[in-house]
């Protein structure tokens, strides 16, 4: 009952309001309406001849108005006596041309041009309504002689006004404009609103449906005009077209959802299908038939949707539809103030200011009990799902607790009582909106051996373990500097968010993270501990993704986002801690961009090999080659190890490594027919290893290139073997067994055991450059590299140490026992043709001859 009184208080509200300003605008300021004398005849400069024929006649009413004619019509009024500035008003902005006429004593003095048709900024005042003022003076007769012709509504409603007095009456009438106009873009943001949190279509359509009629409003009384497109008449007359049936659209699609009428009433729903099907053509139809014609179209099929839903709600209301008596009410109002309207541009109803503003206090009074409605109906469900929760909890307590603890439950995770993502996006976006300027660091803890813990005791003992783990890991997080609040209250500070059932997030200052890097590797190592648990110590392997705002992104989704993605980097899996790096994005725009470039420039034969030479300490002769994949073609540069990467992550590794190998043994061949019978490397991905088929693969393509057997030589990372080292020794076993000999990369920069290592069939270990850099500076890299010769040394594989960049590593590496170097103080990476002029350079400096 109270959303009733409301209604009707509001419905009083604007009903009294709008003849108070109308009689304000009709007072004592405003000129004494003079008569008027109408003649339809064609336009013509020739004043005294119009003036002069016979056929002139007294008009009837206070206000021309002819309905849908396309007839030239004349005005022809007498001044009263009055002020000296003074202003004629039509306040009907819909007349494609309008000439004014000012004669004194029989005489032109003024001439006016405007119209629609015609630019806004050509009118005597900016104003919707044509304002045309004059200046008369005492003793003079003065009349005014209108020529007025369009294609829409005839109507002429013509006032004269004091100046002054007009500018008045018009703030009025503006404000009543704005009342409506406030009621129906409150309505839309309203409802938008509900539909963004609910997502339900029903409050789409009404949304579509009140600024249908907002923005027909507008352009009749051509507020848009003047706004959107003052220089562009034709928009102007062409969205006037199609704002009738684009409203109607919108219309007809609300009520069909908010009755739910495909399931309550088919035929009615398919009966408004067909008007919908029709206002669209009546939409085309507004680009193809003259004006007159598509206005009278859309007009009358507006009337005939309307009337149909009229019909509907008392229909609907009958049959118990819980929604339709709001409805029929709503929909009754508008009906009638659009018919009223509808009528008056017919020319079947006089002027007035129920005519004028029918449909205007019609669509008002639909969009506030509509909105009612929809808010009651949002309410009841609110009261069924609090019901409902109630009734499950069997609680007996009061609405506004069941209210609190429904917000407490949708801001929290049930299981660890640790805020939720909800909570978590509303605080990251309440920091980058007050604070933009500071960075910020945003962080997920993924709980990556969660599956074989659960798979192991259950899902009851996963959840406790979880519950463990939240309250252990936000009292880590709590110590890290900078670390911020997700949610304080009078009891705790909690600073960890429940993302999923195992991930979390946790949000940290940035300026921090790199004054205190001894604080954030302990919370690190402290996060990674195994968690007791019925006796058992739980290693939970945590894995740690970090994405920096602004940096990385400026919004909470995709901040979130991309920390999600450096989290299940490698990086990440290999380190427990990762920052997001856009060149690793297998997810960002660029990145699906690079891969389908990729793809193609494999396909077309667009990548090349360029190869680097290992020189042996000892005899410093060149012994063999290593082969590096370039795209040199493409105008930005892509390092080989993001394209490596892009081509692990998205399956185009298997025919880029099979690739490779085919051009490494067309690249020996040459080089062993100009006299260099080298070994070349070729780098194999841990995806390579974990294909069925690529030992078999590899061996075939050995068998059919005999004079190549031992000399290409595969490379794997210590990194990817421990990834999957079962499978990976498996593969590497099948292709020493084969003959093919196994070199094992970047030795030092991963987790590998000793234990481990010496299973595997490899010939040869490649010091990773990491140790290499500064061996010369730093005694304790000295020791490593020493330690990790002898060791090598001792289980029989060649040493190799990369990225060697001046002579004194190289005589410090061979002091220590290396067998080869590999690096840029022989040479970068070089295509085939440069590779052999610098062979044939260094073997003329060095007097050697080439191997024939």
């Amino acid at each position: 009952m109270r959303h009733i009184a409301l209604f009707f208080a509001l419905m009083g509200a604007m009903i009294t309001m709008a003849p108070e300003g109308q009689a304000e605008a009709t007072g004592s300021s405003r000129l004494p309406q003079p008569s008027i004398a109408f003649l339809e005849a064609p336009a013509d400069d020739d004043l005294s001849g119009v003036l002069a024929r016979p056929d002139w006649q007294p008009l009837a009413e206070a206000t021309p108005n002819f309905g849908y004619v396309t007839g030239h019509y004349w005005y022809r009024l007498s001044l009263p006596d009055g002020p000296p500035q003074q202003v004629l008003e039509i306040s009907y902005p819909q007349l494609d041309y309008v000439t004014f006429y000012l004669l004194a004593d029989g005489e032109l003095v003024e001439k006016v041009v405007t119209g629609d048709h015609l630019p806004f900024s050509e009118r005597p005042l900016y104003h919707p309504s044509f304002l045309v003022p004059y200046t008369v003076e005492p003793g003079v007769n003065y009349e005014i002689l209108l020529s007025v012709q369009t294609n829409g509504a005839h109507q002429v409603p013509i006032r004269l006004w004091e100046q002054n007095a007009l500018f008045d009456a018009l703030t009025t009438e503006d404000r009543l404009h704005s009342l409506y106009y406030g009621i129906l873009i409150t309505t839309i943001f309203f409802n938008l609103f509900i539909f963004l949190t609910l997502r339900e279509a029903t409050y789409l359509f009404y949304v579509l449906s009140t600024f249908g009629y907002l923005f027909l409003m507008a352009t009749l009384r051509g507020v848009t005009y003047q706004v959107f497109w003052p220089e562009s008449p034709w928009l102007h007359n062409q969205t006037m077209l199609m704002a009738v049936p684009v409203a109607v659209v919108f219309a007809l699609l609300f009520a069909r959802s908010f009755l739910k009428l495909s399931d309550r009433a088919p035929l009615t729903d398919r009966l408004l299908k067909v008007i919908i099907g029709l206002s669209l053509a009546a939409v085309l139809g507004t680009f193809v038939l003259d004006f007159n014609t598509s206005i009278k179209s859309s007009v009358a099929l507006a009337l005939s949707g309307f009337l149909v839903l009229t019909v509907v709600g008392p229909i609907q209301w009958a049959r118990r539809n819980p929604q339709a008596g709001y409805y029929t009410v709503a929909w009754a109002l508008l009906i009638v103030g659009t018919m009223l309207t509808a009528a008056n541009k017919y020319g079947l109803l006089p002027t007035n200011w129920l005519t004028t503003y029918g449909m205007q206090v019609g669509s008002g009074l639909e969009a506030i009990l509509l909105t009612i409605a929809l808010a009651k109906r949002l309410y009841n469900e609110r009261e069924e799902k609090l019901h409902a929760r109630e009734a499950e909890l069997r609680a007996m307590a009061a609405r506004r607790s069941a209210e609190l603890r429904l917000m407490d439950q949708a801001l929290h995770n049930p299981l660890t009582g640790l805020p939720n993502r909800t909570s978590f996006e509303m605080m990251i976006n309440d920091l980058i909106t007050r604070v933009p300027d500071r960075r910020y660091a945003i962080a997920v803890i993924h709980l990556s051996n969660l599956q074989a813990i659960t798979k192991t005791l259950g899902h009851r003992n996963t959840d406790r373990l979880i519950e463990l783990a939240s309250v252990r890991f936000n009292s880590i997080v709590r110590e890290l500097p900078g670390i911020l609040p997700i949610e304080t209250t009078e009891q705790r500070s909690v600073y960890l968010a429940s993302l999923e059932p195992s991930t979390f997030g946790f949000v940290v200052d940035a300026a921090m993270i790199g004054n205190a890097p001894r604080a954030i590797i302990q919370g690190l190592e402290e996060l990674r501990e195994p968690v007791d648990y019925l006796g058992m110590q739980l290693p939970l392997d945590p894995q740690i993704g970090t994405a920096i705002f602004p940096e990385h992104a400026q919004d909470t989704n995709s901040l979130i986002r991309r920390a999600h993605i450096a989290q299940g980097s490698n990086e990440a899996r290999d380190r427990g801690l990762a920052y997001y790096q856009p060149t690793r994005d297998s997810y960002s725009a660029d990145r699906l961009t690079l891969v389908s470039e990729l793809r193609k420039a494999l396909q077309n034969g667009e990548l090349a090999l360029h190869l680097q030479p290992k020189m042996a300490l000892p005899s410093r002769t060149i012994v063999g080659m290593e082969a590096l994949i370039r795209w040199p073609g493409r105008k930005t540069p892509i390092p080989a190890d993001v394209l490596i990467g892009i081509a692990e992550q998205t399956g185009l590794i298997k025919p880029l490594t099979r690739w490779v190998l085919e051009q490494s043994l067309a690249l020996r061949t040459r080089l062993v027919e100009q006299g260099w019978p080298l070994g070349i490397a070729v780098n194999i991905s841990p995806n390579n290893l974990r294909e069925p088929d690529f030992p078999m693969f590899v061996q075939r393509l050995m068998s059919s290139h005999h004079s190549h057997r031992g000399m290409i030589i595969l490379e794997v990372t210590e990194t990817s073997m421990m990834q999957d080292p079962a499978n990976s020794l498996k593969a590497l076993n099948s292709l020493h067994t084969a003959g093919i000999p196994v070199s094992i990369d970047d030795f030092g920069s991963g987790y590998s055991s000793l234990s481990y290592i010496k299973q595997l069939p490899a010939s040869e270990i490649k010091i990773d450059r990491s140790l290499i850099t500064d061996i010369g500076t730093h005694a304790g890299d000295r020791v490593i590299v020493q330690t990790t010769i002898d060791m090598c040394h001792s289980l029989g594989y060649k040493v190799v140490a990369e990225g060697v960049e001046d002579e004194t590593t190289a005589a410090l590496l061979e002091s220590m026992g290396c067998d080869m170097i590999q690096g840029y103080l022989l040479t970068p990476p070089l295509p085939l043709e440069k590779l052999l002029v610098w062979l044939s350079d260094r073997a003329t400096a060095e007097g050697k001859r080439k191997v024939v």
